[in-house]
Formats: structure tokens, C-alpha cells, sequence
């Protein structure tokens, strides 16, 4: 299988294909990042590779993904892998999200606002610290088409995520949200809906990076199914809370 080499991004999260995600690049190891994606031609994709980081894995007192609380040194002067171990790979998960940049804005300051899309996904093969920042060597993890009745399960296994879909976020937000777009609203591939669901319910990362990882679309709803149904019956018990937006998420600090 073709590999490639693409700068790397840990982050506090998942990212899915067809996820909208904006950052906040403010550390010099990123910053520089964003300089070199800006050297490519405008025509051509500014890709990166978006991970997520372990629970319990971070090391440095300013890990990615948080913002800065104490004394630290300055920007310039971090190690590319510094608060990822000695052996950064052992710090991310596997499998990650390669990042398509629509727009990377600089500000006066000199830290960046970006723009990106979740397109691909991808398994990492090795982390090298050796540059200005990470970078990995990946290769594209793909999902086997489906057979006809693996997509007639898998079809009907979206419609019922959709319907799960919605009664949960109407508990989420209260009766008197707005709930979700009508189904003729919404994408019909079943895998686009997966990650679109996978994405919008509020899970832990490491739930989030299982629904990543599974193997197939049919495996990711169905899991998807078993999650909606135990989210909303836990939260009939909670206080309303507000509506997350289906295919954004929130902006991250790097």
C-alpha cells in the first residue's frame, strides 16, 4: 500500500472525514507548520495528519491541545516532540485523520487561524522529531466496498442511527430546540453519515477513536446504535443542555 510522509498535529480529539475543524495555532512547532503548508501552491492540498493523543500520555506541563497555565519555556526554543515521551508514536493513537487546510490566516502576533476538513483516514507507521515539527509516515486506511446485502444492512443501519440521531439531540437540547435537519437535509451514504454522527454525539475520545478505528461502515453504526440509545436514556435525567452543530467542531488550542 502507498505511503506518505505529512507533518503531524496531536490533538485532545478526534477528527473524522468530513469534519470541519478550526485551530488555534499559537506554538512555534506549529506555527512553523503552518509557514511550510503555506509555501505549497494555492491549488494544491495543504494536508496534515490530525491525532489524538492517549488519555494520561501527556508529559510536557503544556501538552498540546492545552492552553498555557505555567512557566514555560518560550515557544521557539520546544523540541518537536517535547510532552509526547521518548518515543512519540507510543504517545498517539494509531489511527488518525488526514487534515485538507481550506484556510490558514496569519495574525499579527504570529500565530495562525486555520480552517481544515477531516478527508481521509489514516494508520501511522512512524513519528520523526527531527524537523521543526512531527511529521509521520502513514498509510491510507481504507474500508472494503460492500457486498449487496452488507449495503442493504448497512443502508438500513443509517436510517436507524438517523432516527436515534435525532431523538437524542432533541433530549440534548430540549424539546424546544431546534432538533436535527430533516432527513432530506442530510447526506444518504451510510459511511458519510457515520462520521457525521460519530463526530456530533458527545462521547469521550476514546469512544470517538474507536468509532474511527472500526473496521467497516455496517460495524460503526451499529456501535453508533448501541451508543444513542444508552446516551438518551441517561440524559432524560439531565438538565437541558445545547445543541452541538453536526459537522463542526469546537475550536482547539494547539
Amino acid at each position: 500500500m502507498t505511503t506518505a510522509r505529512l507533518p503531524l498535529f496531536p490533538l485532545n480529539a478526534v477528527l473524522f472525514p468530513g469534519l470541519v475543524l478550526p485551530l488555534n495555532v499559537f506554538e512555534e512547532r506549529y506555527r512553523a507548520m503552518m509557514r511550510e503548508l503555506l509555501k505549497s501552491d494555492e491549488d494544491e492540498p495543504r494536508r496534515f495528519v490530525v491525532v489524538a493523543i492517549r488519555d494520561g500520555r501527556e508529559t510536557a506541563p503544556t501538552a498540546t491541545g492545552m492552553p498555557d497555565t505555567v512557566a514555560a519555556a518560550p515557544p521557539s526554543e520546544r523540541a518537536p516532540a517535547e510532552g509526547f515521551g521518548p518515543d512519540p508514536i507510543q504517545t498517539f493513537h494509531r489511527v488518525g485523520c488526514v487534515a485538507d487546510a481550506a484556510t490558514i490566516r496569519e495574525r499579527a502576533d504570529g500565530s495562525f487561524e486555520v480552517l481544515a476538513t477531516g478527508t481521509t483516514r489514516v494508520r501511522l507507521l512512524s513519528v520523526e522529531a527531527s524537523g521543526p515539527y512531527l511529521t509521520a509516515e502513514v498509510e491510507e486506511l481504507t474500508e472494503e466496498p460492500p457486498g449487496e446485502d452488507e449495503g442493504d444492512e448497512a443502508g438500513a443501519l443509517a436510517e436507524g442511527v438517523l432516527r436515534a440521531f435525532r431523538t437524542y439531540q432533541k433530549r440534548l437540547a430540549g424539546a424546544s430546540e431546534r432538533s436535527l435537519a430533516t432527513g432530506a437535509d442530510l447526506p444518504d451514504d451510510p459511511s458519510v453519515i457515520s462520521y457525521l454522527v460519530a463526530a456530533a454525539t458527545v462521547l469521550d475520545v476514546p469512544t470517538k477513536q474507536r468509532l474511527l478505528q472500526a473496521p467497516d461502515t455496517a460495524t460503526r453504526l451499529r456501535e453508533e446504535l448501541t451508543l444513542l440509545r444508552k446516551e438518551t436514556a441517561v440524559i432524560r435525567h439531565l438538565p437541558s443542555l445545547p445543541a452541538t452543530d453536526l459537522t463542526r467542531a469546537p475550536t482547539h488550542p494547539n
